[in-house]
């Protein structure tokens, strides 16, 4: 039987190829740094975090954090020592012992690595360690990179919510929903473990 409850707090998650720091003021100015590409991808995102968005972006997480509803990640590659991206935790929540991964924002130039493999087992470890039962993945229908990289973690398609909320263009979105539950997470981490141990440096 489980825990009615779990607790996740901000902790650095460390791996071979990345660090996960939670976001913190002397990160502000890296974080940004990162962020400030792509601005068609920013297209399909929430909210931006591009450019003049980037305060707006930062206060929404890091109020989230302040209220335990948030905790935000930036993904610091080891080997440059680069700030390459960021991930969260958000709608934590321990009556159901649910929590979502989103926000993930990886600069073009780690598209194409183990970053975003290594970080979302990072992040797994820490959610099913700590009591999680079942983790949420959404994203843009529009979004066919991200959903390719999430069915490439193990998660589960388990259909699209229409019409599910506006985004910060005035899009309304149709979001795909993917988890992964207790019960998946033995296959799930056995894979990317897999993944992460392969030579070719390729996601």
């Amino acid at each position: 039987m489980h825990d009615a409850t779990f607790t996740l707090s901000p902790t650095h998650l460390s791996g071979d190829l990345v660090r996960l720091e939670p976001y913190a003021d002397a990160l502000r100015d890296e974080v940004r740094a990162a962020l400030d590409c792509d601005p068609e991808a920013w297209q399909l995102f929430m909210m931006s975090g591009q450019g003049a968005h980037f305060e707006s972006w930062w206060t929404r997480l890091t109020d989230g954090v302040a209220a335990g509803q948030w905790i935000a990640y930036a993904i610091r590659e080891r080997a440059s020592g680069r700030i390459v991206g960021t991930s969260s935790f958000l709608n934590i929540k321990p009556e159901r012992q649910c929590v979502e991964i989103g926000a993930t924002f990886l600069h073009p130039s780690v598209r194409a690595t183990r970053v975003n493999a290594e970080s979302k087992l990072l992040m797994l470890e820490q959610a099913f360690g700590n009591g999680v039962r079942r983790v949420e993945l959404l994203t843009d229908v529009r979004n066919l990179r991200s959903q390719a990289a999430i069915s490439k973690l193990g998660a589960v398609r388990e259909g699209v919510l229409r019409r599910d909320r506006i985004i910060w263009t005035g899009h309304i979105r149709d979001s795909v929903l993917y988890a992964i539950t207790d019960l998946d997470w033995p296959g799930v981490k056995a894979t990317l473990t897999q993944r992460l141990a392969s030579t070719s440096g390729h996601s």
